[in-house]
């Protein structure tokens, strides 16, 4: 066989590749994370200041989903994810200056390449699987993108460990360095391997259409911005913050325990079909998976936790440790099921042709909600404290639930 001749890689064999580019990426976002919230709190940057370092990261996830789903559906999401490992490469090479010139201006741009970088591996993640599988295998399709989910955040987690870890054996810069070592390592080895076509619509896509017309589209868009606003608006700033001067966890601890939640939460994600029912019963030749009705039931069994928390720190005078983890560790498992189901529900509700628009419109809104989760996480804490968080992400999940009643319940 001529040597020169690139043999065609099967479907599964592009689904790890596209895996492989997800969890490398994945690792250095979870760590990049952890290394900023505990660097900067050491450096002396209020709650809130440690937040807005990461609102044009959250912002520009906004833009990136509308635009990247667009520009993936013209240019194929092999070229859209290799463009966000060399984006984050930029991004992390930007923060290896010296302390001085780490001003909160420069960490938001550098927070923005990264964000944008994000936005387009997951996007372009997300949007390959439904392109490699063929139409109606359903739950083929939910245990597949369920598996990539899972395991991206519990690589997710081990980031977490890894850049609090690092930040104890390297500087911070020598952190980022490795890091972007290892994503020039994955780029290097996935580039032309992956087909240039995947995902490219035959007929270019015109600018106006990045935003969706299809009504479950739109509905699970929104039902995810309260979703995910809800997390983040207690997880991201507020939670280390209060185990770090409020508890009086070490920055080893922090991330330990951070990422030991999130390996767990992304091990129920890979696990939710099994948790929610994509079965298929004897003699019958239709693949049951979950629709509408199971989104609002799961939601709407979250936002109960919140409330109970704040109800226990009333009883107990405070968020003692055991009420804040053991309501974090209930809320994960909960969360992970809402969220895989929201992956699957997106890409079953997506056009075959140009998945990647509606996804890309889906994550738009992901990224919206991280956003105003983001902001809040770190001021509502600085004024009102880690159970103003739980209150407000309680409400979101509420809202979250009341939207969800709008999806198709069966189908």
């Amino acid at each position: 066989m001529n040597l020169l001749t690139k043999k065609a890689l099967t479907p599964w064999q592009q689904y790890l590749l596209v895996t492989l580019s997800y969890w490398s990426f994945t690792l250095t976002d979870g760590a990049l994370r952890m290394l900023v919230v505990l660097h900067f709190n050491s450096l002396g940057y209020s709650p809130f200041a440690i937040a807005m370092l990461f609102v044009l990261y959250e912002l520009c996830g906004v833009v990136t989903n509308l635009l990247g789903g667009w520009l993936a559906a013209r240019m194929g999401l092999n070229r859209t994810m290799h463009a966000g490992l060399l984006l984050q490469i930029g991004a992390l090479l930007m923060l290896t200056v010296p302390n001085e010139y780490l001003t909160v201006i420069y960490v938001m741009v550098a927070q923005a390449l990264s964000g944008i970088a994000k936005d387009l591996n997951k996007m372009s993640a997300k949007s390959a699987i439904k392109t490699l599988l063929p139409e109606q295998q359903e739950g083929r399709l939910y245990r597949w993108v369920a598996l990539l989910t899972g395991s991206k955040n519990a690589l997710k987690g081990v980031g977490y460990f890894m850049g609090a870890l690092l930040l104890q054996v390297l500087s911070f810069s020598g952190s980022l360095m490795l890091m972007a070592g290892l994503l020039l390592a994955v780029l290097l080895l996935t580039a032309g391997l992956i087909s240039g076509d995947l995902g490219q619509m035959k007929v270019k896509p015109k600018f106006r259409e990045i935003f969706s017309n299809s009504q479950p589209v739109n509905v699970l868009s929104a039902a995810r911005l309260f979703l995910f606003g809800a997390r983040d608006v207690w997880f991201v700033v507020a939670l280390p913050v209060y185990l770090q001067l409020v508890l009086g966890w070490q920055h080893s601890e922090i991330g330990s325990f951070l990422a030991v939640w999130v390996i767990g939460y992304g091990v129920v994600q890979a696990l939710a079909p099994m948790i929610t029912g994509a079965r298929k019963k004897a003699k019958e030749t239709v693949e049951y998976v979950p629709a509408g009705r199971a989104a609002f039931g799961w939601v709407a069994v979250l936002s109960v936790i919140p409330l109970g928390m704040l109800v226990a720190a009333q009883l107990l005078n405070g968020l003692t440790s055991v009420v804040l983890i053991g309501g974090l560790l209930v809320f994960g498992a909960v969360f992970a099921v809402n969220s895989s189901l929201h992956s699957f529900l997106i890409l079953r509700y997506a056009r075959a042709e140009g998945v990647s628009l509606d996804v890309g419109f889906y994550y738009m809104s992901n990224a919206a909600g991280r956003l105003f989760g983001t902001v809040l996480s770190g001021g509502v804490y600085q004024l009102w404290g880690l159970e103003a968080c739980l209150l407000i992400s309680a409400l979101s999940l509420i809202i979250a639930a009341l939207v969800s009643l709008k999806l198709p319940r069966y189908a």
